[in-house]
């Protein structure tokens, strides 16, 4: 097999480091030709060194400069702000592994869909917020999309070729969080110690407290419904503390099959990368079910855990409400993070935005109607947050 050159969005962050990874362990068959990063300029550009890469760049336009100082001597091209961005992504690839935190991501990922490309997706919100345009472009642009994140990659495998008409469920699996057997008083009074201690996986900040709080797996949920092209209604979640079991498909025949593999995002990644042919697992990534604690799953408590029950309801609703609901969630876990509002307060500032009258808000079209609901949600978010209400909730 010949030789796949990797663009890496993200490069710096956990799945950036698992996607590294797989790479070094299949050197013959994988190779790392642009990484992008957010704004550590040092941080970069070990990467790009580790790699070999011949172009970097940071989302950051302020940081060009400190990127080229790190990088001086090694060769490697840089460039710094949205149009290197932009450059890096158009740059010969044959994956793109677009795992860009947030709705910061999703310009970078709509440009990526080009003909003949794979995309290996692991920003969720590319989907959350447009995700009508992001598949209609993909389908459009002959670009194949892969899901990288766990449970989307474990559901992928399942399905196979099976048609979508055969499916009657799909139900996404949650670890349930740090938080799963708290109770409600003691929830209210976490702070960001408590939410940031993930009992499975290690991972940025923003999308640890989106997992205490359940956001998580709404926003997983809502991608499952633009990535396989299910209704609402057709997707489930179940709480499964040891995140052995990553989805599962029920067939309209009654048939369950299971998506099953270590909590570890380097099974998924190992499977985008080689999706024409299976490569080398790290060490030690292989499951052993007989000597592995007993396989539990329970209902989500959407009484504890309000954010998931939004990100559902924004589902149903459809239209511009997960956009909105993505943006006002980032904007709440960023004000957690800086102790200006408590636990419950992410809820409820999600709660009180999409509550208010967007008028008839349709569905994103593209990026930039995307990124003006992102805009408008995050503007109501702010006033709201500069209330004093807002800071003891």
């Amino acid at each position: 097999m010949p030789l796949r050159t990797i663009t890496l969005l993200g490069a710096t962050g956990s799945v950036g480091r698992s996607v590294r990874d797989v790479v070094a362990e299949n050197p013959q068959r994988l190779a790392i030709g642009t990484v992008v990063g957010g704004r550590d300029a040092e941080a970069l550009a070990r990467v790009a060194v580790e790699t070999g890469a011949r172009f970097a760049a940071l989302a950051d336009a302020t940081a060009g400069d400190a990127l080229k100082r790190a990088l001086a001597g090694s060769g490697i091209e840089s460039g710094a702000g949205r149009s290197a961005v932009l450059e890096a992504v158009a740059r010969p690839a044959d994956i793109v592994v677009s795992a860009i935190s947030g709705a910061a991501g999703l310009e970078a990922t709509f440009a990526a869909l080009l003909p003949g490309r794979t995309i290996a997706l692991a920003n969720k919100e590319s989907l959350v917020c447009a995700g009508e345009a992001v598949m209609a472009r993909a389908a459009a642009a002959g670009a194949r999309m892969l899901p990288l994140d766990s449970e989307h990659n474990a559901l992928f495998q399942v399905l196979g070729h099976e048609p979508l008409d055969s499916i009657r469920s799909m139900t996404l699996t949650a670890s349930g969080g740090p938080f799963r057997t708290w109770s409600a008083e003691a929830i209210a009074n976490a702070g960001p110690e408590q939410a940031l201690r993930h009992p499975n996986y290690a991972m940025g900040a923003k999308i640890t407290v989106d997992s205490a709080s359940l956001m998580n797996k709404g926003l997983e949920v809502i991608e499952a419904r633009f990535l396989f092209g299910l209704e609402p209604a057709q997707l489930d979640v179940l709480v499964h503390p040891q995140q052995v079991v990553h989805g599962l498909v029920t067939f309209r025949d009654g048939s369950v099959s299971a998506g099953m593999a270590v909590p570890d995002m380097r099974v998924a990644a190992a499977h985008c990368l080689g999706i024409d042919g299976r490569l080398d697992a790290p060490p030690a990534r292989f499951l052993d079910l007989a000597s592995g604690e007993p396989l539990t799953f329970e209902r989500p408590d959407l009484q504890r855990f309000p954010a998931l029950g939004l990100a559902l309801a924004a589902l149903a609703e459809g239209g511009a409400k997960p956009a909105i609901l993505n943006a006002v969630n980032e904007m709440a876990v960023a004000a957690f993070l800086a102790g200006r509002i408590r636990f419950p307060g992410i809820a409820a500032l999600v709660e009180a935005v999409c509550a208010q009258d967007f008028g008839a808000a349709r569905a994103p079209q593209d990026v930039a109607e995307a990124l003006a609901v992102d805009h408008d949600a995050r503007q109501r978010a702010a006033l709201l947050l500069s209330r004093a209400p807002f800071a003891a909730t």
